[in-house]
């Protein structure tokens, strides 16, 4: 029942990097490069995106023409077919004039050449690394960067395809972030100095627009809230979540009526006050006079914020948008990125408990969510249903965001497993995650890397995905561990 919110999708460049003086001398041979690019091109198009295909480059003319072209388009990545070999001429122009990140293909369309009855026509046919030397020494005297070289072949080559999909991922990446908008409401729970961070900085690092909202913002939303959308909220929360009996926490309770009712009608207020304010994500923290509408509201947004980050629109307590834009990327490649943090270890079974109270991403629950009603938030003001699930069995990644001393961003990357066994019945999110070469280990290397208190966590082996993401934002990045 939970639909997602269209998403922006990327835009793609590619060329193809070629030699014209050879189409004079070897017949035929522009007519094979043409037929292997358009096949580079298929491989290209399998992924999600619009697709701006130049075709062969061969003069350095044609070269400042592609790059106005690939401007023109606001492309998010450029592909650069390697097909034979180039002088850097036409390549130049277009590294030099696009701020999209480049890629250089080179994948042969044999695995090896028919050294019985070879000849330079087969060779030039399969010389796709010839220039990549030459490309990257010119990139250097540029001090304009490669951001990756795929190497391997044309056809069949399922890590060739991989890595084209991994590039395919960070365009969406990067559009999606260009031009987003994650609100801010209300202010930083007191103390905690790792929340605070700077709208222009992030918008700088990332394109981000910032909102600066109020809780009366969401209130007047609430209260235009039909009983029709309370209904349709309803039903959703009671399709998409159990409500056991409490277990062992006192401080938990079966879902209350109540509770059901306010957070269906705060679910409701949420999707209007997205829409009115037109948000991509919210970062958010209020606490209200004891006993006002505001803290009502409040204490009631969590079960809504987790259906919203379900449907590709991240939301984070705590004030926490740095975590915010972590979650966006990781949804946005199709892992998920729900809020976390690190927990009590459990030393018998080296795994330590990942998790937080409040919003997260329904669709990465190893089983049905289950909504419980808390007597109390700990260490905030406030009541109500709050959230409980684990996450999925198996490898999962990890993304912390900080702002440096200089004011820029890091960005803390690792990977773990999730295993399967008990969590505590508090009404809160917890996974047994495990760690090589040991948990201790790498916690403690976690916490030396400077990540804020929050990250978000997402499905599968991404680290190298989020590293080239952040070194393509231009963004200080450090991989504390992996599950190699």
């Amino acid at each position: 029942m939970l639909e997602r919110v269209p998403s922006k999708k990327p835009v793609i460049g590619i060329f193809a990097a070629a030699h014209g003086t050879y189409w004079g001398q070897f017949p035929g041979l522009k007519e094979n490069m043409e037929k292997y690019h358009t096949d580079f091109v298929s491989l290209v198009s399998k992924n999600e995106g619009k697709i701006v295909d130049l075709g062969i480059i061969d003069t350095s003319i044609s070269a400042f023409d592609a790059a106005e072209k690939f401007n023109a388009a606001n492309v998010d990545i450029i592909f650069c077919n390697m097909i034979t070999y180039a002088t850097s001429s036409v390549f130049a122009p277009v590294l030099r004039d696009c701020s999209a990140p480049m890629i250089l293909c080179a994948l042969q369309p044999r695995r090896a050449m028919d050294y019985e009855n070879a000849n330079t026509f087969m060779q030039l046919e399969n010389d796709n690394i010839c220039s990549v030397p030459e490309f990257c020494g010119v990139a250097s005297r540029m001090n304009k960067p490669i951001h990756d070289i795929i190497i391997g072949t044309l056809y069949n080559d399922k890590k060739a395809e991989q890595s084209i999909h991994e590039w395919c991922l960070i365009a969406k990446a990067l559009r999606t972030l260009r031009g987003a908008r994650i609100g801010l409401m209300g202010h930083v729970l007191e103390a905690m100095y790792d929340m605070h961070t700077d709208p222009t900085a992030v918008f700088n690092s990332f394109g981000i627009h910032v909102p600066l909202l109020e809780i009366d913002d969401l209130l007047t939303e609430y209260n235009k809230v039909t009983k029709e959308e309370i209904d349709e909220q309803t039903a959703i929360i009671k399709e998409e979540f159990d409500m056991p009996e409490p277990k062992s926490d006192p401080l938990t309770m079966k879902l209350t009526d109540e509770d059901l009712f306010n957070a269906a009608k705060a679910s409701a207020a949420l999707e209007r006050f997205r829409k009115t304010y037109k948000l991509d994500g919210l970062a958010y923290f209020y606490a209200g006079a004891e006993g006002s509408e505001n803290r009502k509201l409040a204490g009631s947004l969590i079960l809504g914020n987790s259906m919203l980050i379900a449907r590709g629109v991240p939301m984070c307590g705590e004030f926490d948008i740095k975590t915010c834009i972590a979650m966006m990327i990781m949804d946005t490649i199709g892992i998920g990125g729900s809020f976390a943090e690190i927990h009590p270890f459990d030393f018998d079974g080296d795994c330590i408990l990942v998790g937080h109270d409040g919003p997260h991403h329904i669709q990465l629950a190893q089983s049905k969510p289950v909504v419980r009603s808390l007597k109390k938030y700990h260490g905030k003001e406030g009541s109500g249903a709050s959230v409980e699930f684990k996450l999925k069995e198996g490898p999962f990644t990890m993304l912390g965001i900080n702002q440096t001393a200089d004011g820029g961003f890091r960005f803390v990357i690792g990977e773990g497993i999730s295993n399967a066994g008990a969590i505590p019945a508090t009404g809160n999110t917890n996974t047994r995650a495990s760690y090589k070469p040991d948990t201790p280990t790498f916690i403690k290397k976690w916490c030396l890397a400077g990540p804020t208190h929050h990250f978000a966590m997402g499905t599968g082996n991404y680290a190298s995905t989020l590293e080239k993401l952040g070194k393509v934002l231009g963004v200080e990045t450090v991989v504390v561990g992996t599950n190699e």
